[in-house]
């Protein structure tokens, strides 16, 4: 880990950073496939926004994962060491695959360590998982438990094996030594589609959602003093541990904007932005579906402005009363515990319905008494552009919105004290459909 003080030339790479995200943003959004590592073992999702799920045969999928270390970069012009689980043969990426399979499937992930300590996954919400065929109890010392399920050595490859029984969201991590472990970098998500349909996120047939709008909400943080000692092979005094960064899919904003595969972020290929159509009973009649997970340390109060969402599901459990009542609720803000995962559903509405021929019942400033934000399109209107001040430039394509969505613990926006650089992502709302945005 570097630590950098100049806060104010930290301020201007991050500006750098979002204009050159904006850019990118601007060129790639119109085209629908991006290179993405290909594996033996694996097939990996090339979307550009939204999940990008790692699967293999359906009923049997199989996963070969190895431990790997690396770096990762964070919006003030930091790096931090990372731990991390990678497809057998690939480089490091943070967070690890996430691990798409059906439920009745049984799951096979082979984890071969290259660290220099035992390692192992544990995998929450699983039941009766195994360790090279027999069950994956807890390791112990005397009477001190020292890993929550069965670890291997430096150099060695133990297999996992359960059936994905019931469908939802789901945290891997290390079971050995997680206070550390899973601090730097050791987990990754896992999703169980249910046997009923893979565009619904559970059995019920009301928590459908658009495919093409499927989108991944894993919040981490990092201390870099624990990252340092890690990398050092020294000790640390977990009492003193304290996170300087917030991250949502393994980035800091303005980079969680950015393309999955962008890159300049090589070993951070998942973005956050979130890109949907407004609700139309024909034209597109489903919501979107976001999949939240919390693996750090606190409460993450996500925070998708503008935009209530409808928790339909939490730690791999759909909200149901005992004969399938409807449970599921409406949140502004989602609470997320510990490691917690929540699912959840939204549709946004355009309301009012504005329009040139419906216009907003408030006087516009005239273009001078403006000022103009990156992605705004110089009209108030969904599909619209309009004038910008000569010299202003736009990120904006085609008229579209973009809303703001953040951890609302505001503490949590910074990177080491640099503010709006956290877990911080935008709902990109386009035009109706059928339209010809890229």
């Amino acid at each position: 880990m570097r630590r950098t003080t100049d806060h104010p030339s930290r301020r201007r790479r991050t500006a750098r950073r979002l204009a050159a995200i904006g850019a990118a943003l601007g060129a790639s959004l119109a085209s629908t496939t991006v290179g993405a590592p290909s594996s033996s073992a694996a097939t990996v999702g090339t979307n550009r926004v939204g999940l990008v799920c790692t699967t293999d045969a359906a009923g049997t999928p199989t996963f070969d994962l190895e431990t790997a270390t690396g770096y990762i970069s964070l919006p003030d012009g930091n790096t931090a060491f990372m731990l991390g689980y990678t497809l057998q043969g690939h480089a490091f990426q943070h967070p690890s695959p996430v691990l798409c399979v059906r439920e009745g499937d049984v799951v096979t992930v082979r984890l071969h360590n290259t660290l220099a300590v035992r390692t192992s996954i544990a995998f929450p919400g699983q039941e009766d998982v195994k360790a090279d065929g027999t069950a994956a109890q807890p390791e112990t010392s005397g009477s001190q438990i020292t890993s929550l399920t069965r670890s291997v050595a430096t150099g060695a490859t133990v297999t996992y094996t359960f059936v994905a029984s019931r469908p939802g969201t789901y945290l891997y991590e290390s079971g050995t030594n997680p206070e550390t472990q899973v601090r730097v970098g050791l987990f990754g998500a896992l999703v169980v589609r249910p046997a009923a349909s893979a565009s619904q996120a559970y059995g019920r047939a009301d928590s459908a959602f658009t495919p093409t709008e499927e989108f991944l909400g894993l919040l981490s943080e990092v201390d870099p003093y624990l990252n340092q000692a890690v990398e050092n092979g020294a000790s640390y005094n977990m009492a003193i541990y304290k996170p300087r960064y917030w991250l949502i899919n393994g980035r800091g904003f303005p980079d969680s904007v950015a393309d999955n595969f962008a890159s300049w972020l090589p070993s951070q290929p998942y973005g956050a932005l979130a890109r949907v159509h407004p609700y139309d009973a024909t034209a597109h009649p489903l919501p979107a579906l976001t999949r939240y997970l919390n693996v750090g340390t606190e409460e993450y109060p996500f925070h998708p402005h503008g935009n209530n969402g409808r928790v339909i599901g939490r730690d791999g459990n759909a909200l149901e009363g005992p004969a399938g009542e409807d449970l599921s609720l409406e949140k502004f803000s989602i609470n997320l515990g510990p490691g917690q995962t929540w699912d959840v559903l939204s549709r946004w509405y355009d309301a009012e319905q504005y329009s040139p021929s419906n216009p907003v019942t408030v006087t516009i400033p005239n273009v001078a008494s403006q000022t103009f934000g990156m992605f705004y399109s110089g009209s108030p209107y969904l599909g619209q552009q309009g004038a910008v001040p000569p010299g202003a430039t736009t990120l904006n394509q085609c008229g579209e919105f973009y809303i703001i969505a953040h951890n609302h613990a505001l503490h949590q926006l910074t990177s080491w004290g640099v503010n709006m650089t956290g877990p911080i992502t935008y709902l990109r709302v386009d035009p109706p459909l059928p339209n010809t945005c890229g």
